[in-house]
């Protein structure tokens, strides 16, 4: 296989990094875990700061492969699947108040082109 195959499968894919934090809402690891696998060398990471506050990155792959070892492929593909459901429904309910919002304008711009139509010129 060429290089440019594997390059090919990594389109699409979710950032290769994620936070502890996301680790934890997105895979259900405690921060005990986190840091457990760290010491045992299951995960690496690289410490980093926003706004002051600590956090550390970790590779997605890692900590998927660490959830797949505690919980088994199954959980790991509906705790992706509830990830990316809400995601989804967020972004749903996004477009929907940018349809309303869109929807409201357009009904004012038609009452003004109606209201100039109405009017001689």
């Amino acid at each position: 296989m060429t290089s440019h195959g594997s390059q090919c499968r990594r389109v699409g894919r979710k950032s290769a990094t994620l936070s502890d934090k996301t680790a934890r809402s997105q895979y259900a690891l405690t921060q005990e875990e986190i840091y457990a696998a760290i010491d045992a060398g299951k995960l690496q990471y690289r410490s980093a700061a926003m706004h002051g506050n600590p956090w550390l990155r970790l590779l997605r792959r890692e900590v998927e492969d660490l959830v797949r070892a505690r919980s088994g492929d199954r959980y790991l593909r509906e705790r992706k699947a509830r990830t990316e459901l809400a995601q989804t429904n967020r972004e749903l309910k996004q477009l929907r108040v940018q349809l309303a919002a869109l929807e409201e304008r357009r009904a004012a711009l038609l009452a003004e082109l109606a209201e100039h139509a109405d009017r001689p010129a």
